[in-house]
């Protein structure tokens, strides 16, 4: 890229590494092998993402295959497993982040929902429940797309700043309008408020001030653990990263999510799944969390 001259290395590194995943239905498949530590045949794997077919699961074994993160073993000629590599087992915590992202930060649909309280069956409004996969595959469109996560970065560095600022820093060897189509993606999803200047500038845009919101900030945990993946480091480096470091902030309250956009409308049907135990306290994610867990209260 024209600007990665700009770029720290660290940048640079989660940058390339949010790509590498970014394709559709890579992190579902990721989650899904890592419910086997032994591997998955190719018919395994189909019968557990039965709403794709071969031309979607063919081109994402591969690609993933050759980025590093699953292997092919070729048992006999008519038996073939993939399984994640220690690499691709090690870009896990990365992935339990985005899907807790996702989880607390994307608006849901209210849905019908029948709970037990005080032993009596309820039916209350409540936002649907979201596979941990897709709830990471919807953060990821957040800040994977071309600019999203160096503008992010660079707004969580400098603070508040004005479009042609950042531009200066980001996009040197671009067009000066192709800052504008990732701003305002960046805005429309509620991860920048922008502020309009009260005086006269002079200059379009010269003074509009653009800020990280509280939903932007709560992407640390992403990005920490993309950061040690990406440098080779064990995941308990990741607390102390230099500018994501800080302590996350509390989650949106389910009435009014931050984050808004998810462009990836799955078109999964509705299969029943079979749902795990009701997960401990501790945030920790496993294979067995690919599924949500079943309703127990008025809060998920």
């Amino acid at each position: 890229m024209a600007a990665a001259r700009a770029l720290s290395p660290d940048l640079r590194r989660v940058a390339e590494t949010l790509e590498m995943i970014a394709p559709r239905w890579s992190v579902w498949m990721l989650m899904t092998l890592a419910s086997e530590p032994k591997g998955l045949r190719y018919t395994e794997i189909q019968s557990r993402l039965p709403w794709l077919i071969a031309s979607q699961i063919t081109p994402r074994l591969r690609a993933l295959c050759e980025t590093g993160l699953l292997e092919r073993t070729e048992v006999t000629h008519r038996h073939v497993t993939y399984g994640l590599t220690d690499r691709g087992r090690a870009l896990l915590p990365t992935l339990h982040a985005l899907a807790e992202y996702g989880d607390q930060h994307l608006d849901k649909e209210l849905v019908e929902t029948t709970i037990i309280k005080e032993g009596k069956p309820q039916v209350m409004q409540l936002p649907e429940r979201v596979p941990a996969a897709q709830n990471a595959e919807d953060a990821l469109a957040l800040i994977s797309y071309r600019h999203a996560t160096p503008l992010l970065w660079a707004l969580k560095e400098r603070g508040p700043s004005s479009i042609v600022s950042l531009r200066k820093t980001l996009l040197t060897g671009y067009s000066p309008s192709a800052v504008y189509p990732p701003v305002h993606r960046l805005i429309d999803d509620r991860l920048v408020s922008v502020r309009q200047p009260v005086w006269p500038t002079g200059a379009e845009d010269e003074g509009m001030e653009l800020r990280l919101t509280d939903a932007a900030h709560a992407l640390a945990p992403v990005y920490r653990a993309a950061s040690v993946w990406a440098s080779g480091r064990p995941h308990k480096d990741a607390a102390s990263h230099p500018l994501w470091g800080a302590p996350r902030l509390p989650a949106a309250a389910r009435t009014g999510q931050w984050a808004a956009h998810q462009a990836r409308q799955s078109t999964r049907p509705a299969l029943p799944v079979a749902q795990p135990p009701v997960p401990a306290p501790a945030k920790t994610w496993r294979p067995a969390d690919l599924f949500s867990s079943p309703t127990t209260g008025p809060c998920r």
